[in-house]
């Protein structure tokens, strides 16, 4: 088990590559169509382990895989006077100029023309956006593969089980104890296979009915008609009010009926509104959570060092690999672990897509936000009659742009150790 564990990490892991391969060709494609100079085309960080060159690009995979990048001459334009460098030592300034120097020792004689800054804003923007969209498009086409191939576990209204009793939801999966009270649905009779038809009154159809009629009902005797062996047959059940957790916020407990039966799961092939709809609440989901960040990477530091992991914890890629792995090994049908390992994917194709649209440099969303700041720009000042005012400089924001970039190096190692002494376990 342990070897095909580490075999769906591996496996997960060059997935990941072969996302951060497709989201600078979602970069270099665009780049190159607008006839932009691209030197490199890297996976990894750190040293080159291998390389080719094609033309006037170099091809190659370097030491530390957690990123890449596509290297295009001339992403920030000269100093309003022209100048390269000045006279400044200030510290953001020497920032600044001294990237404008690199940008422009990387620009050949008669080829100007194809510096980045130089493009229209609307190729800029279509060059940095790219990269996101490509993620997105990855995350489309994987989840279309589960929700329209494999399928997805739709509960029905029969029942798969019926437990003994009732346990706490505080108490996690635990077994039943003689203190713990027997449960309403063994209490009433209830049998797995049972497939309920009636409930109080109300014609059943789908599971969701059943479920939203017994949380609604709370403490109260209800009267239950279920088909067993081909036959019809009425039970009553006295339900208790207990604490569960909220459908819609899973982490709120709420005080509502509790009857004690497990539905049965069939998988369903899905179609492309199945498509839109997950990707649109995943997108929301994780817009959410990527909102509360600063706050849940409290929740890792304290789980670095002893705290209890949360299960919807951030991770890093190593965490994510790990929970791959553990897909692989799940007791499940082996359809069902591919599809949950191509939908992780999915997922992190989606995460990796939002992220990179934040508005902030070093992210894509930074040099997005500059192009439509540009054309912006450009387009009042046309209407007003007023000279073009050039360029966006978006050098200026190189301090901020390297404040985020070592934020994001000091929450990448606190996701990397956590994940090494106290990964997230599913």
């Amino acid at each position: 088990m342990d070897l095909i564990a580490i075999l769906g990490a591996l496996v997960f892991f060059a997935g990941v590559l072969a996302s951060v391969a497709l989201h600078e060709v979602g970069h270099m494609v665009p780049a190159k169509l607008f006839n932009v100079r691209v030197t490199q085309f890297m996976v990894g960080f750190g040293k080159t382990l291998w390389s080719r060159r094609r033309g006037e690009t170099e091809y190659g995979v370097k030491l530390i895989p957690f990123g890449g990048f596509v290297r295009m001459i001339g992403m920030f334009p000269p100093a309003s006077d022209g100048r390269m460098r000045r006279s400044s030592t200030g510290p953001f300034q020497t920032l600044i100029e001294e990237a404008r120097t690199a940008s422009a020792e990387e620009t050949p004689p008669g080829q100007e023309h194809r510096l980045f800054y130089t493009k229209k804003w609307w190729q800029k923007l279509i060059i940095m956006s790219g990269g996101p969209l490509m993620n997105v498009f990855l995350a489309v086409i994987l989840f279309s593969v589960v929700l329209m191939g494999f399928g997805i576990a739709v509960p029905k209204p029969t029942v798969s089980a019926v437990p003994d009793c009732v346990i706490p939801a505080a108490a996690g999966q635990r077994e039943c104890t003689p203190q713990d009270p027997i449960s309403p649905a063994k209490q009433a009779g209830l049998q797995a296979g049972d497939r309920i038809v009636e409930f109080n009154g109300v014609h059943i159809t789908t599971w969701d009915q059943v479920s939203k009629l017994i949380r609604e009902a709370g403490a109260s005797r209800t009267t239950i008609v279920v088909e067993r062996d081909g036959q019809q047959k009425t039970l009553h059940a006295n339900l208790i009010a207990a604490d569960r957790p909220n459908p819609t916020n899973p982490s709120e407990l709420q005080r509502v009926g509790f009857l004690g039966i497990t539905p049965a799961q069939v998988y369903e092939r899905q179609g492309p509104v199945a498509v839109v709809s997950e990707m649109g609440r995943l997108t929301v989901a994780t817009v959410e959570a990527m909102a509360h960040l600063p706050e849940r990477m409290v929740g890792v530091a304290r789980a670095a060092f002893g705290d209890e992991r949360a299960m919807d914890s951030p991770m890093s890629i190593v965490g994510a690999s790990r929970v791959a792995g553990q897909i692989a090994t799940a007791e499940v049908p082996v359809s069902v672990r591919i599809a949950g390992f191509v939908q992780w994917l999915a997922a992190l194709n989606l995460f990796v897509a939002l992220f990179n649209f934040i508005p902030l440099l070093p992210l894509d969303g930074g040099h997005m936000a500059g192009a439509i700041y540009e054309g912006l720009r450009r387009a009042f000042a046309r209407l007003r009659g007023k000279p073009d005012p050039g360029y966006v400089d978006v050098a200026r924001a190189l301090p901020l742009a390297y404040a985020v970039a070592s934020v994001i190096v000091v929450m990448g190692v606190i996701l990397l150790y956590a994940d090494i002494v106290n990964p997230v376990r599913i």
